[in-house]
């Protein structure tokens, strides 16, 4: 017989064939599979719609299709792109940005599962002390507990006591009666000997400790065998511990389980669950294991503590009204003897305390129907703040807007933050607690794992090896991508989106997949240029496992260490979606793109000749201590550009968007967000207002989109009311709107596309058959102005638009202006769900851009340039100093060297990030940083601007 062996060969390469997803040209792809490959180009010229809308989608419809018709109508199911073939496709695994999890019981410990690893090391490892006397808790089998008793009481007369009540209240009649038919002729009861007599009861309102006197005898080598039988009936009956009381009536405690001989007090067995905040079992009973508690802020509800009761000093109530809570208000202050109508703040605190919190007595309110009719009722007042909760617990969620207004959080008084329970915390290791362990930065838990083995037992050695095996390899996952200033205890709501994507990154690092293909949305973003490399290099070690790592980045170093490089363009939206150049970053340098010249310094961001001087007045902050701060004060010039540096973590964000932000905010705005510590700040007299400009979406629902947002679709509609047609018609700006009744399509209700539910297969959108995706009905789209119908305008490109309005300043201002921004290939009506983060972040500066300022506004942006190319970085720079030379002041916290060398005034942090962090390394020009030796970003800066 014959064997014929058919060699398939492997795919080398990804290919992808026809991509017309968005504004994909049609275009043909190829790149190596195994490798590090990037795409690269402008903002909106497709490389997310050929990464993550292309090549994921496909991944990912492919996966779901492996599972049964019946299993997907549960799960849903993926449309297919717009694309004709995608062959050599490994399982895809996409690591974006906007995974981050909002819930506040998520936090790094547990995203990276380091946290479980710990929770088991406590459980079998940790040692218990007692929260009371701080002693050792002890752990006895009845051999060890009889030697002990014999040892410590020989030769003298004792009581073997069972205890059956610990500190309750009770008559326990049925007890006393239990114990007398079991053949007990003595109790003890609250430290006193008693015997038990027939119908025996104690008094029900008071705490009673009640033992079982089982033994009295005294303690000889020859009643050893009546000592040890009297110990196993103690231990039997109190299940597992026993007390004996000495000739002094001094009592001494002995458990089988975790006792504390001196209260004995005792701990059940620890398990992993019981140092879970996730975990009734674990949690802390008062915040349920979140760490903090809303509780009513008595500023809000007393917002001016010189109005009295009558003239509205309470919020919540209001002003005088014939109501139940003035009645009863009235009676309050007829009883303890202060008057409604004196300001509050003339209130002795004890009056103000009755008011808030309520009284202790009954209280007679006296409630006058008429002349005839006056009705007395006794009632109890809890205050003020105990109504706004109950008010709440009755409406739910309704409620909650209320309550927002009268509530702050604060940290949970019972675990002071650390979400455990009180036994849970009084575990330890080598003297640590899990709590003090999840709040170490990773690199000073990477040193305490380090050497641990020499500070535990043998037997602990030997439970502990696995798990430290694992907590060490998740711990170095975690610095290899430059997290190491995060803590285990960080909720995961507070994580960029760059740190979040690079904890996922570590997770999956330390998963040691094979064959998978990985695609990463700006892995680099929120990183400092030392971080770098370390991120570079953790690519490649996924690359090494064998997996093909596909990055959508801007990055310079990222781009020149990737093995393939896509460049996509030439320019951005209608304007781009084609492959412009492709290769190893050396043949890329070979061609001429938009990309390379920046790189080979064909193009360049120009240094600015001259630092503006500002206007001579300054903004300061003293002493911040928030998170890693160490009482820093730092100056803010105004009427410059100010750039926030550091390495990552070293406390930018809690100086700016923590500390300076909400402060400014609660000045100009009452915001009601709480500002980290601080003693002061100077200078707000010089400013009028603070405007944040972040990455967030400008919209959650594909009915927002930029000329929603930015306001220019109200000047829109009210121009094609003004039309004649209209006038003649009468509509109204209603008319023009697609989310209200009137002028839209009712069929598709002004969405303009139908979703078909599809049982067992993705549901599909479709143009709507009524409107043909126009959103409006027949007699709205007969209105045109030069031409076109407010749908034609709505798909009009910025860039277009700026033409076709050109004579109307009001729609024309606001246009021009997103054009500025380097928005001109999107369109008016884009659905702001497919806007990217930077893109959303330049139509909120183009929409402050096109108000009108007072030239003395603070403006706060995080990471502006993310998500953006070198050109279009060229462009914001433009924007903002637009807004500088106004007069204005506009703060960025930045990593991106192009931006930080074109400041007039740097503010530098660090050095290290975490708790080697939060001091103020230098303020002054950019020129100046780059001779600080100690200035990571200096020694990076002084490369850019190639300074000797």
């Amino acid at each position: 017989m014959i064997e014929k062996t058919i060699d398939l060969g492997e795919q080398n390469e990804v290919e992808v064939y026809g991509a017309r997803v968005h504004n994909l040209k049609n275009i043909d792809v190829s790149f190596p599979r195994n490798q590090l490959v990037v795409i690269t180009g402008l903002s909106g010229s497709g490389k997310s719609s050929l990464a993550f809308d292309t090549i994921y989608a496909e991944g990912q419809r492919r996966y779901m299709e492996t599972f049964s018709a019946y299993s997907r109508q549960f799960m849903g199911g993926m449309e297919r792109p717009d694309v004709d073939k995608v062959s050599g496709l490994s399982p895809v695994i996409a690591i974006e940005q906007k995974t981050t999890s909002k819930n506040p019981r998520s936090t790094v410990g547990t995203i990276t599962e380091i946290y479980d690893f710990m929770r088991l090391l406590f459980a079998r490892t940790g040692e218990a002390y007692s929260y009371v006397s701080g002693e050792k808790m002890e752990r006895m089998s009845e051999d060890q507990i009889l030697k002990t008793i014999s040892e410590r009481f020989n030769g003298q007369p004792v009581n073997i006591l069972a205890p059956v009540v610990k500190a309750r209240k009770g008559h326990y009649r049925e007890l006393f009666e239990q114990i007398r038919k079991q053949g007990y002729l003595k109790v003890y009861i609250d430290g006193a000997m008693a015997d038990v007599e027939p119908k025996m009861q104690v008094d029900r309102y008071k705490i009673h400790d009640i033992d079982i006197v089982v033994d009295r005898l005294v303690i000889e080598e020859k009643d050893a065998k009546r000592l040890y039988t009297s110990i196993q009936t103690a231990l039997k009956v109190a299940k597992g511990i026993i007390r004996i009381a000495d000739k002094d009536n001094n009592v001494f405690y002995y458990s089988k389980y975790l006792m504390d001989p001196i209260s004995g007090i005792s701990y059940d067995e620890p398990q992993p669950n019981t140092f879970s905040f996730n975990s009734p079992y674990g949690a802390c009973d008062k915040c349920n294991g979140l760490g903090y508690i809303f509780e009513v802020d008595e500023a809000s509800v007393i917002p001016n503590p010189k109005l009295n009761i009558l003239n509205g000093g309470l919020a919540p109530i209001g002003e005088y009204r014939e109501t139940w809570i003035f009645q009863v208000l009235k009676a309050l202050a007829k009883k303890y003897e202060f008057s409604l109508s004196t300001p509050i703040e003339k209130l002795s605190r004890d009056h103000l305390d009755i008011i808030l919190n309520g009284s202790t007595e009954m209280i007679t309110v006296a409630v006058e129907y008429n002349k005839w009719n006056v009705q007395s009722y006794q009632v109890a007042f809890d205050g003020i703040v105990r109504m706004l909760e109950e008010q709440q617990e009755r409406r739910g969620d309704e409620g909650m807007d209320d309550m927002e207004n009268y509530r702050v959080l604060k940290t949970c008084t019972t675990c002071e933050g650390a979400r455990l329970k009180k036994e849970s915390l009084h575990f330890k290791v080598d003297d640590k607690n899990i709590f003090e362990l999840a709040c170490m930065d990773i690199r000073t838990l990477q040193e305490w794992f380090a050497n641990l083995e020499g500070r535990l037992t043998d037997r602990q050695n030997v439970i502990a090896k696995e798990i430290l095996k694992e907590i060490r390899a998740r711990i170095v996952f975690l610095l290899d991508v430059g997290l190491s200033y995060l803590t285990l205890d960080r909720t995961a709501k507070t994580l960029s989106g760059g740190e979040a994507q690079r904890i996922r990154l570590a997770t999956q690092i330390g998963s040691q997949l094979m064959n998978v293909m990985y695609i990463l949305d700006e892995p680099s973003i929120g990183l400092h240029q030392r971080d770098n490399e370390r991120l570079i290099n953790a690519l490649k070690n996924l690359r090494d496992l064998g997996n093909t790592v596909l990055v959508v980045e801007h990055d310079k170093d990222m781009i020149l260490h990737a093995d393939h490089v896509i460049d996509m363009g030439p320019a951005a939206g209608v304007h781009g979606g084609e492959i412009v150049a492709q290769g190893t970053p050396a043949e890329l340098m070979k061609q001429h793109t938009l990309t390379t010249s920046y790189i080979n310094g064909e193009r360049e961001i120009a240094i600015p000749e001259k630092r503006r001087a500002g206007t001579g007045k300054i903004l300061s902050l003293k002493k911040a201590t928030g998170h890693n701060l160490k009482k820093v004060s730092v100056d803010f010039p105004l009427g410059k550009l100010i750039g926030i540096t550091g390495v990552s973590g070293s406390g930018k964000s809690s100086l700016i968007t923590e500390t300076l932000y909400p402060i400014l905010n609660h000045h100009f705005f009452r915001a009601k967000k709480h500002p980290l510590p601080y003693e002061k700040i100077e200078g707000l007299e010089h400013i009028d207002k603070v405007i944040e400009i972040d990455q967030t979406p400008i919209g959650r629902t594909p009915r927002s989109n930029p000329a929603t947002y930015t306001g220019v679709f109200s000047d829109i509609r009210n121009l094609y009311v003004q039309l004649p047609e209209s006038r003649i018609r009468g509509y109204k700006p209603g008319r023009f709107s697609f989310n209200v009744k009137g002028g839209r399509c009712e069929t598709c209700q002004g969405a303009g596309l139908k979703v078909i539910e599809m049982n067992f297969l993705p549901d599909v959108q479709v143009p709507c058959e009524e409107c043909g995706g126009r959103r409006y009905n027949r007699e709205t789209l007969e209105v045109r102005y030069r031409g076109k119908s407010i749908s034609d305008v709505l798909d009009m490109s910025i860039e277009d638009a700026t033409t076709f309005f050109e004579h109307i300043p009001a729609i024309y201002r606001k246009v021009k202006t997103l054009f500025d921004v380097g928005l001109g290939y999107i369109t008016l009506g884009q659905s702001s769900t497919t806007l990217s983060g930077g893109e959303a972040q330049r139509v909120k500066l183009a929409t402050e851009l096109s108000k009108k300022d007072t030239g003395n506004t603070f403006y706060i942006l995080d990471e502006p340039t993310t998500g953006l190319h070198f050109e279009d970085i060229n462009v914001l720079l433009g924007v903002l100093n637009q807004l500088v030379d106004k007069g204005n002041t506009v703060l960025v916290i930045e990593h991106n060297l192009d931006v930080i060398k074109v400041v007039d005034h740097v503010i530098d942090l660090g050095p290290e990030g975490g708790s080697g962090g939060g001091k103020i390394l230098f303020s002054g020009t950019p020129e100046a940083l780059c001779k600080v030796k100690e200035s990571f970003t200096g020694q990076f800066l002084k490369k850019e601007m190639k300074i000797k």
